[in-house]
């Protein structure tokens, strides 16, 4: 008796197994693909900014925004623009994150889940590539306004209520740069990761486009946005004799969600705080640069879930609330206070004054009310 299939089987059965074989493979290299470190290549080639902070000449005209001083070439450029605010996804599968070593001041929260979310602020410096930009979020809105900065974002919460962020936007004449009301080539998805964390701008095509839209330096009024803004107070940082050896800092959103605790390793020597992700460095792949901060600011704050579909929570952001400050190596218990959304948001410390802080990057870090810092 034979036994061997006819040739239409045989024809089908090595189309499965060809199938499935390709498929395999397929999977192997494209998470291979994913997990390996690339150089991501902009429609526009190479716009990463290696000149920020090492033109020649004398740095003595400071950042409105976190202090650093720079040259009077760069801030020529920066008095010609409003500040960006970007909103931008750390989701683990959206990592590592790019363009955010070269921001003036981030601000992090949970958007939900568990997952924290950042909103990069940018003036001083071009960041070239920006990714992945996601959606607003209404906290998020409310720290921004602080600015009078332009928003650029992936949508947003939309449902009626007290997480309304898109609906705030329009309320509050946020100076909106929503990507889907623009497209290319202002924003792009880039190969590098699947979507929805794919979305990518730069600094430059952003600024651009804000012009375009009459978000310029002044308003449609003539009024310059820092007409009104307050800047923070800025000192100079400890020698290194004076500066102390800071633990690493533990800062966690969610206990069950691991993944999104933040550790903060101090280098003494850089007076700079490194960011971790567990024992993984946070590096940028454009700038090949570490996320690190000068002064890293926890503020604990009211957490209210909404139990709508999408588990949108909110955050008390005016009023005031515990606050720790780390710079220098060492630490400053105190309060953060905004008096409202966009009111500038202040450090005091025990004695009621204000916190100065380092000149450099600012990490602004909200987390909820009975969580509890290591450090």
């Amino acid at each position: 008796m034979n036994f061997l299939p006819n040739k239409k089987l045989q024809i089908v059965m090595a189309g499965i197994l060809l199938y499935a074989v390709s498929t395999g493979v397929s999977y192997v290299a494209f998470s291979l693909f994913l997990k390996t470190p690339i150089n991501i290549v902009t429609p526009f080639g190479n716009l990463s900014d290696p000149t920020s902070g090492n033109e020649e000449g004398t740095k003595d005209q400071p950042c409105p925004l976190n202090g650093v001083m720079y040259t009077k070439n760069r801030k020529d450029a920066w008095d010609n623009r409003r500040p960006l605010g970007v909103m931008v996804e750390n989701h683990v599968d959206a990592r590592p994150v790019l363009g955010l070593s070269r921001s003036d001041v981030v601000y992090e929260a949970i958007a939900e889940s568990g997952i924290t979310r950042y909103l990069a602020m940018y003036l001083c410096q071009d960041a070239g590539d920006i990714a992945p930009i996601r959606s607003a979020r209404t906290y998020f809105i409310d720290w921004l306004s602080e600015y009078d900065a332009a928003y650029s974002h992936v949508g947003g919460a939309n449902r009626a209520g007290p997480a309304n962020a898109l609906g705030q936007i329009r309320d509050y004449g946020i100076k909106d740069m929503d990507q889907f009301g623009i497209g290319f080539p202002t924003y792009w998805r880039g190969t590098d990761k699947l979507a929805p964390h794919n979305v990518h701008s730069t600094t430059k095509k952003l600024w651009e486009e804000a012009q375009e839209r009459g978000f310029g330096v002044k308003d449609d009024k003539g009024v310059r946005w820092d007409a009104n803004f307050t800047q923070w107070k800025f000192k100079v940082e400890a020698p290194l004799d004076q500066r102390s050896d800071q633990t690493p800092i533990t800062v966690p959103f969610r206990p069950n969600a691991p993944d999104y605790a933040v550790i903060w390793k101090y280098d003494k020597e850089s007076n700079t705080y490194k960011r971790f992700h567990g024992e993984t460095a946070q590096i940028d792949k454009i700038s090949n640069e570490q996320l690190s901060a000068k002064n890293i600011i926890i503020q604990l704050a009211s957490e209210r879930f909404l139990n709508d579909e999408e588990g949108h929570l909110l955050y008390t952001t005016t009023g005031s609330g515990k606050a720790i400050v780390f710079m220098d190596g060492k630490v400053t218990e105190g309060k953060w206070n905004k008096a409202n959304r966009t009111a500038r948001t202040k450090w005091t410390d025990a004695k009621g004054k204000e916190i100065e802080l380092n000149r450099g990057q600012i990490w602004v870090q909200t987390i909820p009310i009975g969580n509890v810092v290591e450090y």
